[in-house]
């Protein structure tokens, strides 16, 4: 028995009760599948092992550098195991082998002459295994199996060799990552500090983006064997027993071993992109108290899995909803990142150093329409990410001089429309989560008076051609996209709601009726959004389905695209134009499960794009009919996406862009049977009620942030056929109106649903 069977066995002895034991119900955790999707997911989502909004996301890459780079289920191979899966950044793969040397990888999907020749491998796919904080694979080629786990800022790695006179641990410091030109080492170092400890840092650039995405990667490496020898390359040229190694583009080492039969050596990890000793310094405080056992490791991480999860408990009898509903939860916290390192210190977008007095600096790609999805969820189950959230967009206003739209790394993307960051931070303030209001005000009033500039430390912040859209009341298509108007009607909004809350009633009422702006792209005959030049002429090559003049997606989509003002919209449409239309589009969308683009075979043409869930500007519609007379028809056609759209194997798990959880955020607010369509931002936050999918659900709240213990939301004699709500009570009231405050859910109570098989016309009235 080795020491690894040793402590898990100790392990389990210490936690056994002294009863006979009976078998271990399924936790929270338990239903989690790691590899739903996986066949349709983006570089930032994989099996990889990693704590809720890691630093490090430490699990296996197959793919050349293509769109949806990283993991590929279908591809029965593994080209290394890296530790970034950010977006527009990647950094630090490890590989055991013990093959033939192969100091190239060519990934095994690569199209080119010798592609099989790299140092990846193929492996037996039912040895791979992966649970939140965890993943295991055998690797074929190399004899070789491969465990990983992971702290927030930390990796660990267990591999456990054949008899080898030479097996190798490869490190590479330049591999594909997303898209099509990953990203580039433009220096790097590697340094033997013993034969147990290596240190260095990869100066890297991402692809197109190098004009702002540029950050350098320090980590420290530790073996819990010492290496007979280090071995390096650069650029094609190999060096032996090396001290260090220097370089750009192509580089890495490789440490070299015998080994016998079955013998394990432990990789231990630790990263900043601050300095080598703040990455030593991560290591020493995550990994030292856990002795780096990797299975402390494993356990501490699944743990606090457990508990995040854990804070929604479903009821009901159908396994795979449970397992649906826990592994879009936890999608909905693994996209993210954390960036600063344990003792607060952060680089900033101007490469400075910075120390926070309190919380973490996250980053991630846009927040386009996450109010729609994660904002809602994350301030209802944990409000303390949201807290950290608005702590880094204060951060970044403070030393940076703008708030970001999309802080990959914390530097400024300019990623997507509007700067709907600034919807999650008004909303932090009106549901209380936090209370610096003012500080709030002067950091996102910004976004709506300046015009966004190219910032001078690389990228775009803030809201390009505010000025033309500020003048015109629109954006003119010889200018921008129509949908600019729509995106920035809304933060305007949002604005406005914060300058009232504060009693800034002068500015508030300014901002709101700029936010009506929305109107003046909608056609007055043809009742749709509509490009118009700067003259106001309207486009006369107009086409309702065409994605002309729009960000990804087409005028039917986006003239539902009113988040603020819903009752507006419907006055304008009248209710019946309004529930036809969306009706058909539903009606017209289920057949092809709400996805976004059909091809039609038959006719050589695409489907006509009506209702698209695997993007974010559709993914209100549902829940329209609460304000047109009709929330039976939420409640049904919620039910289906969540049957259809979202499915349960490595190839359907849904079908669309996820956007770092988003798609999982809908899914389980959803499934709770609420929505926020203002995004929580109002005055007053109100959520809209439709059909949950489990009988009881409780959501257990935190202290530090609300009142209540616990909200249930319980939907009596629920079920595949009774999706339509008879009565709804609120803490034994009936409910008048299909929706609900924010705050009767974080003081704690009960939501009371009856359900039937038909839909009850009047239970709202």
């Amino acid at each position: 028995m080795n020491s690894r069977q040793i402590s898990s066995y100790i392990l389990i002895l210490l936690t056994l009760p002294f009863t006979l034991i009976s078998a271990k119900p399924k936790e929270p955790v338990d239903y989690v599948d790691m590899f739903i999707g996986t066949s349709n997911s983006r570089w930032m989502l994989g099996p990889y092992a990693q704590e809720p909004f890691g630093m490090v996301q430490l699990g296996p890459d197959n793919q050349g550098n293509v769109w949806m780079g990283g993991y590929e289920y279908a591809i029965n191979s593994v080209s290394g195991f890296s530790h970034l899966h950010a977006w527009t950044m990647g950094g630090l793969m490890i590989m055991p082998t013990t093959a033939d040397l192969a100091l190239t990888n060519p990934s095994a999907d690569s199209p080119y002459k010798g592609a099989n020749a790299g140092y990846h491998s193929r492996i037996l796919k039912e040895t791979e295994k992966a649970s939140p904080g965890y993943y295991s694979v055998y690797l074929y080629d190399h004899e070789v199996k491969a465990e990983l786990s992971a702290t927030t800022r930390c990796g660990i790695h267990w591999y456990t060799f054949p008899e080898r006179k030479e097996s190798r641990i490869l490190i590479d410091l330049l591999f594909p990552t997303e898209w099509d030109y990953g990203f580039n080492v433009k220096d790097a170092c590697i340094t033997k500090v013993s034969n147990t400890e290596l240190e260095g840092y990869a100066d890297c650039q991402s692809g197109p983006w190098s004009n702002w995405n540029n950050y350098k990667l320090h980590f420290i490496i530790r073996f819990s064997k010492p290496f007979a020898q280090l071995n390096g390359w650069n650029e094609g040229v190999e060096k032996d027993d090396i001290q260090s190694i220097a370089g750009k583009n192509d580089i890495g080492a490789y440490a070299i071993y015998s080994t016998t039969e079955g013998e394990s050596i432990t990789v231990s990890t630790g990263l900043s992109l601050v300095s080598i000793e703040q990455a030593r310094l991560n290591m020493d405080t995550e990994l030292a108290p856990l002795q780096y056992d990797f299975d402390r490791v494993v356990a501490q991480t699944r743990n606090k899995w457990n508990e995040l999860l854990g804070r929604i408990e479903v009821e009901g009898t159908n396994e795979v909803d449970k397992t649906k509903f826990y592994t879009n939860l936890y999608r909905a916290y693994a996209g993210k990142q954390t960036w600063n390192d344990v003792n607060g210190q952060y680089r900033d977008a101007c490469e400075n150093i910075q120390q926070l007095d309190h919380g973490n600096m996250y980053g991630g790609d846009a927040f386009w329409n996450s109010f729609w999805n994660l904002n809602g969820l994350w301030s209802i189950i944990s409000p303390r990410i949201v807290d950290d959230w608005v702590t880094t967009q204060l951060e970044m206003f403070k030393h940076t001089g703008w708030t970001s739209k999309g802080p990959a790394g914390l530097e400024y993307s300019s990623i997507m429309e509007g700067s709907h960051e600034t919807a999650l931070m008004v909303a932090a303030y009106q549901k209380g989560i936090r209370k610096d209001g003012e500080a709030i005000y002067e950091a996102v009033l910004k976004n709506v008076t300046e015009t966004g500039i190219d910032h001078p430390c690389g990228g775009s912040c803030g809201n390009p051609l505010l000025d033309v859209y500020i003048k015109q009341g629109y954006m003119p298509m010889e200018k921008g996209v129509v949908s600019k108007t729509l995106d920035y009607a809304y933060d305007d909004w949002c604005v406005s709601q914060l300058a009232l809350a504060l009693g800034k009633k002068k500015e508030g009422k300014a901002l709101l009726a700029r936010s009506m702006n929305y109107k003046n792209v909608f056609h007055p005959e043809k009742k749709f959004v509509m490009r118009r030049d700067s003259l106001g002429n309207w486009d006369p090559d107009f086409d309702v389905f065409s994605n002309k003049g729009f960000i990804e997606g087409n005028s039917w989509q986006y003239s539902w695209y009113v988040p603020h003002d819903i009752p507006g919209l419907v006055d304008f449409l009248g209710k019946d134009l309004f529930n036809s239309r969306l009706e058909e589009g539903f009606i017209k969308s289920e057949k092809h499960k709400f996805a976004a683009h059909v091809f039609d075979r038959t006719t050589g043409q695409s489907a006509e794009f009506y209702i698209n869930q695997g993007n974010e500007v559709n993914m209100c519609t549902p829940f329209l009919f609460n304000y047109s007379g009709k929330p039976w028809l939420a409640q049904k056609w919620s039910r289906a996406i969540l049957d259809s759209f979202y499915g349960s194997t490595p190839y359907h798990g849904w079908e669309g862009d996820e956007d770092e959880g988003q798609m999982g955020g809908w899914y389980v607010m959803s499934a709770l049977g609420l929505f926020e369509m203002n995004g929580g931002v109002s005055l007053k936050p109100e959520l809209e009620l439709s059909s949950p999918l489990f009988n009881k659900i409780t959501i257990r709240l935190d202290p530090g942030y609300y009142k209540g213990k616990t909200f249930t939301i319980e939907a009596r004699n629920n079920s595949k056929e009774n999706i339509y709500i008879q009565k709804a009570y609120l803490n034994g009231k009936e409910l008048k109106q299909p929706r609900i405050p924010f705050v009767a859910i974080v003081s704690g109570g009960t939501l009371l649903l009856e359900m039937g098989d038909k839909p009850k016309f009047d239970c709202f009235n």
